[in-house]
């Protein structure tokens, strides 16, 4: 037991007292003394503070659970105090002041009038960061409060921008170096000329900027999309143009930064290694910075950092010279007059359009009508829409187009005026730039025609031929000899009229456009069928393109069933398909793109992990369960998917789950219970013990699989990462926990106490239920998502499959004997018959 000397506690007494929230007119905060404020959430803590390697004193705020002492705004930056004296406290007139010792001059002030008198005043730490002056007997009236003069930090919920009506301009200047917390010469902050935007200087002049709203993002932030992280708010109206930020997961910190070397960054808090982590930077490359190319450049980054300065279309190097050697300061000049000679409007996508502060705005114009008032003005130069979501409002320039840059994905449109010979010219992809041309080519036009009508009568042949022999299913339909069913379950084939489908075909040159030609900067992943691809149509959607490769049988069986089964499907929970091309010797599938990508990318990774909280990996567990729910019982077919696994799940903006990838799906009959194949197909570590050493697949091997999905979400581990650690699987490793009462501790580390240890204890229950070795033993996924959904009384579960550990390793991923081992990395396409 530990005493308190008697002398002492007065002083702690106080120190106690002044560890609130709040100081009212009797109240002050003495740096002598070691008073702090803290938030009432105790998310904050304001106090007397020196930066590293610095005796001189400041009034800061900064995190109070994080270890390091991270400053997110400072009241006297450029009025520092050379001792301890300092003192904050509220003036006699109501203002929050601080003073140095006692000099009755104060060094800095809130320094506003304050309609009430000092007793009637107060200043309050809130849990968002913000300081704020309170006024009026129920103290409810803000006089004043930090978050409208921010130093270094752009905190959530903290607005930045101008207020038209009193002309505040919120903006973030850098400290002048880590040592010294004065306005250094780096900013961050609105211009309001012409189309609103962001520019980062330093002094005068400027390093970078975002770009105007788009209705989505900065135009120049392509990775700012809305996401389960944040959400984002702009406001442009008659009172102000701000942007404020909030993060929908409240035990994470993040903070946006402007820093003295001319970089703007967003930092998150990650616990499990105890740092702040760089989620996005800018200026990121050469072509971030401001007018790299000059007046009608544009720039186009290569891999390693290298890149390209070209000129807009219809203009060419005005110092061809210093343009070859790589600097393209000089800029361009126009070829050709553009006015009054069959002129036209050649269109570059995903663009960080020219700089707005001389564009003319007109939000009342859609696209066309855009193009038709550019039209007619022979100094426009150019146009795109104000907001890309519906192609509404009209942005045109009058003057030079500066410091445009293509990215590889986001950006948006860009028309760009030229005259007859350029606009012929551009009527072909232009290099690798994706530059496309408006108006189509005759040849081209007549080529499309042929083929839709030879296409169209190929399918009215074989349908009739279809109905004479009544041959089954849509592989005779898409493909001509047809392969033979690689199993013999009749499950596999469909009614003549379950194979009808209104699925949509694209062109092969939509695709080619979408994806700038197959751009190697758009390749999304990889696996045994081919390639993905992310697509941009011109209707502003985007896509994942799933092409075929041309010499892979594997691939040529998953797109035949693939087209004749989701395109059937609709669940929430299933990624939708929007479409199919079949052309020449091309084969693909289109699908909704979903920006998070699978859930794998998340769950293996320490730092994305730590945004999923334990209410949001719920969520995801009980759409997967929702999701596999309507495949087994719901939908018109009893589908048995066979390869769920975490990069099988993907994530769209939200977070929502949905299943993907059914290539190697099989549809039951009606009474059909299970089915049994010598082509065994899908991912060891997920694989159930009956398909994978007998070939038996059913409802309950997938039942398996997903609960090996669902401990992989909970621990944040790969079934087979502790073969690294020369211990079992995941599996074993969760059973030798459960028996010994243990079970909390595979839970992820990056979840810290944000969880109810009982409904994680549930869901691991329910997993290991899913996981036994016997398929009658494991509940059907209906039960599942009851489970998952209600306390009702859960069994016992018995001894999971795949536990023990082997003297060998997964070398041979052909081998039908799996025995322990499980790599989640690797898809089995084919195990010989036994």
């Amino acid at each position: 037991m530990y005493y308190v000397p008697f002398l002492l506690l007065p002083f702690l007494l106080t120190q106690f007292c002044i560890s609130i929230d709040t100081i009212g007119p009797n109240h002050s905060i003495r740096d002598g003394h070691g008073d702090i404020l803290v938030s009432n959430g105790e998310r904050f803590a304001l106090g007397f503070f020196s930066p590293s390697n610095s005796s001189k004193r400041y009034i800061g705020i900064w995190y109070n659970k994080v270890p390091e002492q991270t400053v997110v705004w400072v009241a006297n930056r450029d009025d520092p105090i050379n001792d301890t004296s300092g003192v904050l406290s509220i003036d006699k007139i109501g203002n929050l002041v601080i003073h140095n010792g006692n000099d009755s001059v104060p060094l800095w002030s809130t320094n506003v009038s304050v309609a009430a008198p000092a007793n009637a005043c107060s200043a309050q730490l809130l849990d968002s960061g913000n300081l704020v002056l309170l006024q009026g007997a129920d103290k409810r009236v803000v006089a004043w409060q930090g978050f409208d003069h921010p130093t270094d930090t752009l905190l959530p919920l903290m607005k930045i921008g101008v207020d038209r009506r009193t002309g505040l301009n919120r903006f973030l200047a850098a400290w002048k170096s880590p040592n010294d917390p004065g306005t250094g010469e780096c900013s961050f902050k609105m211009n309001l000329n012409g189309f609103p935007q962001f520019f980062l200087y330093k002094g005068s002049v400027r390093l970078w900027r975002t770009g105007p709203w788009n209705g989505l993002r900065w135009t120049g932030v392509p990775e700012m999309t809305p996401n389960f992280i944040f959400n984002i708010s702009y406001i442009d109206n008659q009172d102000e143009v701000s942007v404020m930020y909030s993060i929908r997961n409240a035990s994470i910190f993040s903070r946006l930064m402007v820093n003295e070397s001319g970089t703007v960054e967003r930092l998150t808090w990650h616990e499990g290694d105890r740092k702040w982590v760089g989620f996005w930077s800018a200026p990121k490359d050469r072509c971030d910075d401001y007018d790299f190319c000059g007046a009608y450049g544009d720039c186009y980054p290569h891999d390693a950092g290298d890149f390209e300065c070209t000129c807009l279309p219809g203009f060419e190097p005005k110092l061809p010279r210093d343009w070859y050697l790589r600097d393209g300061s000089g800029g361009c000049v126009r070829k050709r007059d553009a006015c009054g000679n069959g002129e036209g409007f050649v269109k570059l996508t995903r663009t960080k359009i020219p700089n707005t502060s001389g564009a003319r705005v007109n939000m009342s114009l859609n696209l066309k009508a855009c193009e038709e008032l550019c039209l007619k003005n022979c100094s426009c130069s150019g146009y795109t829409s104000a907001d890309i979501r519906g192609g509404t409002g009209c942005v045109t320039w009058h003057g030079e187009l500066v410091d445009t840059r293509e990215y590889s994905s986001g950006g948006q449109d860009l028309y760009i005026r030229v005259d007859a010979v350029e606009l012929a010219q551009y009527s072909k992809s232009n290099g690798n730039h994706g530059k496309k041309v408006m108006v189509a080519i005759l040849v081209v036009s007549v080529a499309v025609v042929l083929f839709l009508v030879t296409f169209l009568a190929y399918y009215c042949l074989v349908m009739k031929k279809r109905k004479v022999t009544g041959k089954r299913g849509m592989d005779n339909l898409l493909f001509s000899p047809a392969s033979p069913l690689p199993d013999s379950s009749r499950g596999n084939e469909l009614a003549e009229s379950e194979t009808s489908t209104d699925l949509p075909f694209f062109d092969l040159s939509t695709i080619v456009a979408a994806t700038d030609n197959f751009s190697s900067a758009n390749k999304l992943g990889q696996g045994g069928f081919g390639t993905v691809y992310k697509g941009l149509l011109n209707d502003g959607r985007e896509i994942a393109v799933k092409r075929l490769s041309k010499n892979s049988g594997q691939g040529v069986e998953e797109f035949k069933n693939e087209v004749t089964l989701i395109a059937k499907l609709q669940h929430r929970n299933l990624v939708r398909l929007l479409g199919c091309c079949i052309q020449q010797e091309e084969k693909m599938l289109i699908y909704e793109y979903l920006p998070n990508k699978g859930l794998d990318s998340f769950i293996f990774d320490k730092v994305r992990g730590s945004f999923l909280d334990w209410e949001k990996r719920f969520d995801i567990i009980l759409g997967i369960a929702r999701g596999m729910l309507y495949l087994h019982q719901d939908s018109r077919f009893r589908i048995v998917h066979r390869d769920l696994k975490a990069s099988n799940i993907l994530l769209d903006a939200a977070m929502n789950p949905k299943i993907s990838d059914f290539g190697m799906a099989r549809i039951f009959g009606g009474d059909q219970i299970e089915a049994n194949t010598v082509r065994v197909v899908g991912t060891y570590g997920y694989m159930s013990p009956e398909y994978a050493m007998e070939g038996l697949f059913s409802i309950k091997s997938d039942v398996f699989s997903f609960g090996v999905l669902l401990l992989e979400i909970i621990s944040g581990r790969k079934n087979s990462s502790y073969y690294q650690d020369n211990s079992v699987n995941l599996i074993g490793h969760v059973w030798d926990l459960w028996k010994k009462g243990e079970d909390l501790d595979m839970v992820d580390s990056s979840l810290g106490d944000s969880y109810q240890a009982h409904r994680v204890q549930r869901c691991i229950h329910i997993a290991l239920l899913c996981v036994q070795e016997n398929a009658s033993d494991r509940p059907t996924m209906s039960a599942v998502v009851i489970m998952l959904s209600n306390g009702t009384v859960l069994p016992p579960p018995k001894q999971p499959a795949f536990i023990f550990k082997s003297n060998t390793g997964p070398a041979d991923s052909s081998s039908a004997s799996v025995g322990a081992y499980s790599v989640n990395d690797i898809t089995v396409t084919m195990v010989g018959p036994r």
